[in-house]
């Protein structure tokens, strides 16, 4: 590893002029509606606090990467878990496992109950089920099957607003439970090694034209044991099979999104995984990039990069998740054409002084940050700053993933103001294309997992007029 000076006043915040911390360019927040809806951004998913004390469960939010969301933990149960807003906290994952049956539930119907319970509340009037005369007379939407309204009369009232958005909405509940194969082993379908170059495939696209007996995989999918279970007990008709399709394809792409961004970045940046071992550090992981993940998890940077020298992506973060990845960072080389997950539960920069510098752990040749949210609110923007000082002074090549245009121009000013090199930004042709809701009012636009992208490298002036290529020009709808 090469010599490098310790930059100590990493540890906390130096002391600096206001343009160096850019407190008037973060937004207020978090905020929490009437629901106990609370978010950091109007248009980024939630979490009601409100509706989860009904069902006698306690939240957890990160206080430090912005990343707010639900999760349920169904470990050692056969095919009971998570997806990644459903109603039990992470905080079981990250503070000690707990098991399914702790919550009394024993069958997957009460596992698809218990998750449509998070739902249900009135999307007009906002009342929940025990602030009605009659805690069941809530009555689903049946073209979405997502949105719940507590009489007829709420349900016409809502309808001019709700009707822009009931198409998106069908989608998000189908993806919310198709999600469930995740962990049952069914998504992702086998990949083989890309048999185009990096700079030919750029959509999602190009991506499953290349993917070899892609419909025989999809189908076993479809007519899967697990896919049965699940529509056996979800409470809601079965889909049709182009509907069953599309979505298996959309959970499909939130699963690959990371690591196919990852090797987008790094492929990008110049960075050839075939001349030598590559490390990357995913800061401000949480539960959402590491609960329940597998070791296998990341392996299509090998099907990106075939008989490479060995990549290893650690996770850093304080709310990192126990479970396989939960193991030290590389000391030496790992395996050539393997990827290695390993992970660390801690702030960034501390990791850093302790692991990086003390050579316990490789430098990086990329930083990734997925939603890392430090827009989102002065105190979040204090937790984050050492950290991107440190990827600022240390030129680390950086890339930070948004939900949308507007988080990405808030956090572009942030990193102009701390006179960062940005080397590019827009749209990410990789970003998942399953559609997530606004839990605290459905009827607004849905988001998606790292849509938009930045990347930045050490102290600069101007924005640079790079052009990253590989991660623009995506249009969804």
């Amino acid at each position: 590893l090469p010599n490098l000076t310790p930059i100590k006043s990493h540890r906390l915040p130096p002391a600096a002029s206001p343009r160096q911390i850019p407190l008037l360019s973060v937004v207020a927040g978090p905020n929490m509606d009437t629901l106990g809806f609370e978010a950091m951004d109007s248009n980024v998913p939630g979490l009601s606090q409100v509706i989860l004390q009904k069902l006698n469960m306690k939240t957890s939010a990160s206080s430090w990467n912005g990343k707010v969301s639900l999760s349920m933990v169904f470990q050692h149960s056969p095919g009971l878990w998570h997806p990644p807003f459903y109603p039990l906290p992470f905080r079981f994952a990250v503070e000690g496992k707990k098991l399914a049956m702790d919550f009394g539930i024993r069958t997957y119907f009460e596992m698809f109950q218990k998750m449509e319970d998070t739902f249900k509340f009135c999307v007009e009037c906002k009342k929940v089920p025990d602030a009605l005369p009659n805690p069941k007379s809530l009555r689903r939407c049946k073209r979405c099957q997502n949105v719940y309204y507590c009489g007829s009369e709420c349900q016409r009232a809502n309808w001019p607003v709700h009707k822009k958005f009931c198409k998106k909405l069908k989608l998000v509940a189908l993806d919310r439970l198709v999600e469930w194969l995740i962990f049952t082993g069914d998504i992702p379908f086998p990949t083989g090694p890309w048999v185009k170059r990096i700079q030919e495939v750029k959509s999602w696209e190009d991506w499953f034209s290349v993917q070899e007996d892609l419909e025989e995989k999809l189908g076993a999918i479809l007519t899967g044991r697990y896919m049965s279970l699940l529509w056996d007990n979800a409470g809601k008709p079965r889909p049709d099979e182009k509907e069953l399709l599309e979505s298996v394809k959309r959970v499909t792409t939130d699963f690959e999104s990371r690591p196919i961004t990852i090797g987008m970045g790094l492929h990008a940046f110049g960075v050839d995984p075939y001349v030598k071992p590559i490390t990357v550090h995913v800061v401000g992981a949480s539960h959402i990039e590491t609960l329940n993940t597998r070791v296998t998890d990341y392996d299509e940077l090998t099907q990106m990069f075939p008989a490479h020298q060995g990549i290893e992506v650690v996770m850093v973060g304080l709310d990192v998740a126990d479970g396989p990845i939960m193991r030290p960072p590389l000391a030496a080389f790992g395996p050539r054409g393997r990827v290695y997950l390993s992970s660390y539960k801690g702030l960034y920069h501390d990791f850093w002084e302790s692991q990086v510098e003390m050579q316990q752990a490789a430098r990086p040749e990329l930083v990734v940050g997925f939603h890392p949210g430090f827009h989102a609110c002065p105190e979040l923007m204090e937790g984050w700053l050492p950290t991107l000082l440190l990827l600022r002074d240390y030129k680390i090549p950086s890339l930070f993933t948004m939900y949308s245009e507007q988080e990405l121009k808030h956090s572009l000013k942030i990193l102009m103001e701390l006179e960062t090199q940005i080397m590019a930004c827009g749209a990410n042709p990789f970003a998942s294309l399953k559609p997530e809701q606004v839990y605290s009012d459905p009827n607004k636009p849905p988001v998606y997992c790292s849509s938009h992208y930045l990347m930045f490298h050490g102290l600069g002036g101007l924005p640079n007029e790079l052009n990253m290529g590989e991660l623009e020009g995506d249009d969804r709808d």
